[in-house]
């Protein structure tokens, strides 16, 4: 069933600058429990940063993260996105286009308010699936 993107979508997502450094990003995701930051500047959206991020463009490249920012290892933009308006099966063609399993979501012009995730996806279609299952579960478990 399609629905829109504001009924699945994690509000008020975490974000960070982009010269904040690697390492309090990560610390962040860790009490977050997420495994993405918004990278913000001045309310508008600059890029997203995901824990893969971190291990490919910062830990695998020798990368410093008390030292290296965030904006160094970010995806840059153009950040593919959403609105909270589009709808489930939009969201799933972007990430299957562009290859990604969270998406963030903004409004007016580029003002982040949110990410709907694969997991978010999988949950709304089918409550009782496999990845909705997975999604749901607790870190670690």
């Amino acid at each position: 069933m399609t629905r829109r993107i504001r009924d699945v979508m994690t509000p008020a997502a975490v974000a960070v600058e982009p010269m904040t450094t690697v390492a309090r990003a990560a610390r962040l995701m860790r009490e977050e429990d997420v495994g993405d930051v918004l990278v913000t500047y001045d309310c508008d959206l600059f890029g997203v940063l995901t824990d893969r991020d971190i291990v490919l463009r910062g830990v695998a490249d020798g990368r410093d993260p008390d030292t290296t920012t965030v904006g160094a290892v970010c995806t840059p933009p153009p950040v593919v996105t959403l609105e909270p308006d589009d709808t489930t099966d939009r969201a799933a063609e972007l990430m299957r286009r562009h290859a990604v399993r969270r998406l963030p979501v903004v409004e007016h012009g580029g003002v982040p308010v949110g990410v709907v995730t694969l997991g978010d996806l999988a949950a709304s279609d089918d409550p009782h699936s496999a990845l909705a299952d997975i999604s749901r579960a607790a870190p670690g478990h």
